[in-house]
């Protein structure tokens, strides 16, 4: 019974790491892309475009503050979040832990740059002529779909008191 739980418990930690990954390999890319071509801009479309900017702020830009110890403050608290989610996730059952994991995958990516760069690297700029979304990159993704998934679960599938 506990080789079960064990294995359970690795496929969720390979769905983190997988999410943290993925979302370490494009940033990288799109990191050296910019240094090899000279610009930030990289692709640009009628919806999409691939434009590097550095995110010294939370989720779209918030609190920005150019202040060392606000934003290690700020780097701490993601830091005692995540350790809350991971304590979720586990705690948590199938669909619901799956959320929780997708979440800490990518929140784990973008505190792995708040670390090593003081920074995260946004990337993906959606927009309607000139309506743009905010960029984000793959990890903001994960964190995005996780807590809409955590949404739609609360919605349907928690039991009324």
């Amino acid at each position: 019974m506990q080789y079960l739980k064990n294995k359970i418990l690795n496929f969720y930690l390979l769905i983190a790491l997988a999410a943290f990954f993925l979302d370490r390999l494009v940033k990288i890319y799109v990191i050296k892309k910019t240094e090899e071509i000279g610009t930030s801009e990289i692709f640009f479309s009628n919806y999409l475009n691939i434009q590097l900017v550095w995110n010294e702020g939370i989720a779209f830009g918030l609190l920005a503050i150019n202040e060392s110890n606000f934003y290690n403050s700020i780097t701490f608290l993601i830091s005692i979040v995540i350790i809350i989610l991971i304590y979720f996730a586990y705690k948590s059952k199938r669909f619901e832990k799956i959320s929780y994991v997708l979440i800490i995958g990518g929140a784990l990516g973008n505190l792995f740059d708040r670390i090593y760069y003081n920074a995260v690297p946004d990337f993906i700029d959606l927009h309607v002529n000139n309506f743009h979304w905010f960029i984000f990159n793959i990890a903001d993704m994960f964190i995005s779909v996780g807590i809409l998934c955590l949404i739609f679960v609360e919605i349907f599938f928690k039991k009324e008191i």
